[in-house]
């Protein structure tokens, strides 16, 4: 929200207390308070009839310091609050000087004026990142006497900010006004399901307003040298959040507000829908399913989307008898054929629906003011909410998930939990402004905790709309409506860029667009682009998305990437790994990994995929792509050919291909397997070598679908000599040397040249393998 009159003066009718005059700091233990007031005290008398702001500077983990700015303090909070996993023992130091006092939480600094004009800076291992003044922090009275708080942070020379959600608008934030506001908006415009009060700043930090309501973004976009940040209300929380690198920043914040938990491994195979509003029942579902494996097609998951369900009884989690009337069986059936099944839910209960008078009676859905269901027709007709807030309710609610799940559903596709009113009040009180955007965090859990407890840990999934800060502990997300069109196809990439800037580890998006129909260019295009993301799902509003109904070409374009990803499956599910421990996004936008190469900061038509693997996928029916490729020599997966890096590339490809680039230094991980996703990653397992520098390390781990470790191999070049290492391993594997057809000898392991390079094979029991080139 902007307040300003240009740079000197506030809106007309508007006034800012600001933190003029520091007049005392109190310290405790592991924190510290500093008192200002909010106009120049040069005599005692000045104290009397002005306002007085609190700052409370303390740390909840390592590497993260709190500040907390109030104004009255005596009006109650009502909640519901953000769930942190904060530790009261994080050591803190303290360090009271003359003119200023220090705190300091792992690398992570604070240094706030003791005297005189309030001011405060934040480093991390004596590198500034950001600080405020005098004119930063406000309270703020509107011409309506709407109170607010806002803060002002410097954004420096050439620093770009990324993150606030899952955002379709450029990458770069700066100069945008951003609203933390879920809304169902497509993904054509500023508004968003996914929406995170974090960002992430290319100088090396990020910031976390911990506030579930509206919170207001002007990035670069009041002040042009300052993010400023509002929220409504007499106090604002927010966090500065240090790191080595961006990704530790990320760490050090899913830390605090959770880490995505791992989606079991066949949710990486390829889905495909009933889409949304066509017809369907088992006869047509079968036609679809048996048409994909007759192709060679290979198919992990079949989801049912809403129209499982009769028409006006969403949601009753019955089958639409007349369409299904053996579910039960026909489950078993699906699941004899190898696949998992998914079906389509909401936390909206339509009127028709049997569950709908019960839910009244029990008091389990939310109400009005005036104490009466609320309820609209927008979606489906009487519709009311279920109250997650009610602890009744939410087991009423996870009763019936259980049931579908013992018929033999394995997920659920959440859907929808944005347009929430605020017009209503909740069982335990919850302010409703509060709940709007925290709401589908308290629906995506229960159906969460549903999975885990009657699957078990690992094997739990989302796929899931709306989200808010903490919503990335239950996977997986994917993008909502876009269209068929390369535009949408760009902005959902964008948007899958922004939200694994902010915590979300797994990401998805409708393969071809979900609304209307996409001509097969662009069937085909966004079907590479689907396989090399996180998840992969066909999917659509009006029309089916079996390739053979776009042209033939299309179903080899899928059965190509569809096949490719599952051989990548042991590279990708140790990313997966990874993206849990330390809360990074296995898609990521290329300034995660190369922030110290600006030429990355901008870019959101490319993306790496997990640590060594480069994606640019391609938005236009000529098939030419331009994408940067990063200092260093690169790998074109497909045809070997060597790109030198630190310069952009134009290419032209057919849809076979795109620009898919091992990163150098890389020991790449592809498996014996291109049907499925979930199977013996190290069992005949290839580790593809690329572009190993002298006095260079290329590492990885092979895990099995329950996330142990089974074989761990590393190459270390010194000159002309390659020094392998392996542990575990008990099962055969075979290394191959990228780009080379001969070596001089080799040690621990027979040799033979292929089209793609040397190929080694280990001996049994191998420990140590040593290359001569």
């Amino acid at each position: 929200m902007k307040f300003s009159n240009g740079y000197w003066m506030v809106k007309e009718g508007y006034t800012v207390l600001n933190p003029v005059d520091v007049r005392d700091v109190h310290q405790e233990d592991s924190s510290l308070t500093v008192y200002a007031a909010a106009r120049k005290i040069q005599r005692k008398g000045d104290t009397l009839n002005g306002a007085m702001l609190t700052c409370e500077l303390s740390s909840p983990l390592p590497d993260i310091i709190r500040v907390r700015w109030t104004h009255h303090a005596g009006k109650r909070s009502q909640g519901p609050a953000f769930e942190l996993f904060e530790n009261p023992q994080t050591p803190v130091s303290i360090d009271d000087c003359n003119d200023h006092v220090s705190m300091k939480s792992g690398g992570l600094s604070v240094k706030a004026n003791k005297h005189s004009t309030w001011g405060a800076e934040f480093s991390f291992e004596g590198r500034r990142l950001t600080g405020t003044n005098s004119k930063g922090a406000g309270h703020i009275t509107t011409a309506n006497k709407e109170i607010y708080f806002r803060e002002q942070l410097e954004l420096g020379i050439g620093e770009h900010i990324y993150g606030l959600g899952e955002r379709f608008t450029n990458v770069v934030k700066n100069g945008q006004t951003v609203d933390i506001w879920n809304e169902d908006g497509g993904t054509s415009s500023e508004q968003a399901y996914k929406n995170v009060p974090f960002y992430l700043s290319s100088k090396g930090y990020g910031v976390f307003v911990n506030h579930p309501e509206h919170v207001s973004f002007e990035v670069g976009s009041e002040v042009v040298s300052k993010v400023q940040f509002s929220v409504p209300g007499e106090s604002v929380e927010y966090f500065i959040i240090g790191g080595k690198t961006l990704k530790d920043v990320l760490n050090n914040y899913t830390k605090l507000t959770g880490k995505p938990a791992l989606p079991p491994a066949w949710s990486f195979g390829l889905w495909l829908t009933t889409s949304f509003t066509t017809d369907y029942d088992e006869a047509t579902v079968n036609s679809f399913i048996d048409g994909m494996f007759e192709r060679d097609l290979p198919l992990h998951v079949f989801h049912f989307d809403c129209f499982w369900m009769k028409e006006y009884q969403w949601t009753n989690f019955e089958w639409d008898a007349d369409m299904f009337p053996d579910p039960v069986g026909m489950l078993g059936r699906l699941k004899d054929k190898g696949l998992k099944i998914c079906v389509w839910i909401n936390s909206y209960i339509g009127q028709k629906s049997p569950l709908f008078q019960e839910g009244m009676d029990k008091g389990y859905l939310v109400k009005t003011l005036d104490d009466h269901v609320w309820q609209w027709d927008l979606w489906q007709a009487g519709m009311g909410l279920v109250d997650f807030t009610n602890p009744e309710a939410t087991e009423w609610y996870k009763g019936h998930l259980r049931r579908l799940i013992d018929m033999g559903v394995d997920c659920f596709k959440t859907d929808f939990g944005e347009r929430i009113p605020t017009d209503v009040k909740y069982h335990d009180g919850s302010d409703p402004l509060k709940m709007h955007n925290y709401y589908t965090f308290l629906y995506n859990k229960a159906v969460f905790e549903v999975l885990e407890e009657k699957l078990g840990k690992n094997e739990a999934m989302l796929f899931a709309r709306s989200a808010t800060a903490g919503g990335q502990q239950f996977p997986v997300h994917w993008g909502g409506d876009c269209s068929a069109n390369y535009d949408s196809m760009a902005e959902s990439l964008r948007g899958g860029l922004s939200l694994g800037l902010s915590g979300f580890g797994f990401w998805s998006h409708d393969i071809s667009g979900f609304e209307k129909t996409a001509p097969p260019d662009i069937y085909k295009r966004w079907v590479a682009f689907g396989l090399l993301s996180s998840h992969s799902r066909l999917h659509g509003n009006e029309s089916y998305r079996v390739p053979w109904l776009f042209d033939e070409e299309a179903v080899d374009v899928l059965r190509h990437f569809t096949k490719l990803k599952s051989t990548l499956m042991p590279y990708l599910f140790a990313s997966a790994i990874q993206s849990t421990e330390m809360g990074i996004p296995m898609m990521r936008a290329m300034v995660l990994d190369f922030a110290s190469d600006p030429s990355t900061h901008h870019l959101d038509t490319q993306y790496m995929l997990g640590d060594n693997l480069l994606v640019a996928p391609i938005f236009n029916d000529q098939g030419t792509v331009m994408y940067y490729v990063p200092e260093g020599r690169w790998t074109d997966f497909f045809s070997g050919r060597v790109v030198e890096g630190g310069k952009w590339q134009e290419e032209t490809h057919g849809y076979m291909t795109l620009p898919l680039l091992a990163k150098p230094n890389t020991l790449l991980a592809i498996g014996a397997n291109e049907q499925k996703p979930d199977y013996d990653y190290a069992d005949g397992v290839s580790l593809h070598l690329f572009e190993l520098e002298d006095g260079s390390v290329a590492e990885t781990s092979i895990y099995d679908t329950q996330a142990n470790l089974q074989l761990t191999v590393k190459a270390v070049r010194m000159n002309e000599l390659i020094d392998i290492s392996v542990q575990g391993g008990t099962k055969p594997f075979t290394l191959v040397l990228r780009g080379f057809n001969q070596i001089s000898s080799v040690e621990g392991a027979s040799w033979a040249r292929s089209a793609i390079g040397v190929v080694l094979t280990p001996e049994s029991g191998v420990s140590k393998i040593v290359v001569r080139l």
